[in-house]
């Protein structure tokens, strides 16, 4: 096939590191791939045989949407181009748009459970939608077109398993992902700062808007030379084999690729009690937090400091592949073209 895959930028983040390696597997798989997006740090991590064109398919704007439907439209015309699917709600129009314009059949993939109001309009004309979890699809419900394909985000590679480190101080926790208000790191980063009286290090992997406010509460309450900001990095199972614990304290997510990682990798997680969460535990999930509560994740992380083992609730095998991911996208993509 010939696959044209939209998405706004390629900095940090879930998505964009699942565009990336779903577009190399279909590379090596044989598949022609043309990434659009208006560029970012992950570009040079493509596999050279993926075509990335750069266009401002991330910027809010009814011209700019316009102009970059209307010149992705005719390269897939011309070029014979036989399926766009979008990632994230401006490629969404741009794809719907496009495919009027060409005639290439559409699909994209619901990465979160977005508001329900008019910028998602476009999601009921699309040939067929992917959620990536049963949570999204739900929430989703009623604004979705008749073919819905629940597929959870898959792992490009088989990771080295984490092994148990001893239980003596200091413990070493580590949050790894985009400083967002959304991932409610603040709120983790404030129990631990109740917490200072314990011998414990906090590394803390990702960069954001957020970052800036993160390092002042630090200061404020006297713990910055214990949290250590490391910034974008790419060795992410590095960091987790070298950890104790992962905090995950997000107030919504669609399904975390970083919470996948650990599950699979087996190491220890504390994490928010939210939907998405809930559909990787393999238990009753009593010991998941309730999000954006400083006393529960302050009494959580007490009990781990004072030398409770954190035993995993999820199920590594709800954890699959991208190789695994690729089949089942390429079956969505073979109905779109049909129809």
């Amino acid at each position: 096939m010939k696959i044209i895959q939209i998405l706004p930028e390629l900095e940090e983040g879930g998505a964009e590191r699942h565009v990336m390696w779903l577009s190399n597997e279909f590379a090596r798989l044989g598949h022609e791939v043309m990434v659009v997006s208006a560029g970012g740090k992950l570009v040079s991590d493509f596999d050279s045989s993926v075509i990335h064109w750069k266009l401002p398919v991330h910027l809010k704007n009814p011209v700019t949407a316009a102009f970059c439907a209307a010149r992705i439209a005719m390269r897939a015309a011309w070029e014979g181009w036989e399926i766009l699917h979008a990632h994230s709600r401006v490629p969404v129009w741009i794809a719907w748009w496009a495919s009027c314009l060409s005639g290439v059949p559409w699909v994209f993939t619901a990465h979160d459970r977005y508001k329900k109001n008019c910028a998602i309009y476009p999601f009921r004309h699309a040939k067929a939608a992917i959620c990536v979890s049963n949570s999204v699809s739900g929430h989703l419900k009623g604004f979705l077109p008749e073919n819905v394909h629940v597929i959870y985000n898959g792992l490009p590679k088989d990771y080295e398993k984490w092994q148990q480190k001893s239980n003596e101080a200091p413990r070493r926790f580590l949050f790894l992902g985009r400083l967002t208000k959304r991932k409610g790191f603040d709120v983790a980063l404030r129990a631990l700062g109740e917490l200072k009286d314990y011998e414990w290090e906090l590394d803390v992997v990702g960069d954001g808007t957020f970052r800036t406010t993160l390092e002042i509460i630090s200061k404020e309450f006297g713990i910055e030379g214990r949290v250590h900001f490391h910034g974008f990095r790419n060795d992410t199972d590095e960091w987790m084999k070298k950890c104790d614990c992962l905090l995950f304290p997000s107030f919504d997510e669609g399904m975390p690729l970083v919470l996948m990682q650990a599950v699979y990798m087996g190491v220890p997680v504390v994490a928010s009690d939210i939907a998405p969460v809930r559909e990787l535990v393999a238990s009753c999930g009593g010991d998941l937090v309730p999000p954006g509560k400083v006393g529960a994740w302050k009494e959580r992380i007490r009990r781990i400091l004072e030398g409770e083992n954190v035993f995993s609730l999820f199920d590594a095998k709800k954890v699959s592949t991208v190789k695994d991911v690729v089949f089942c996208v390429e079956k969505v993509y073979a109905e779109a073209i049909e129809k």
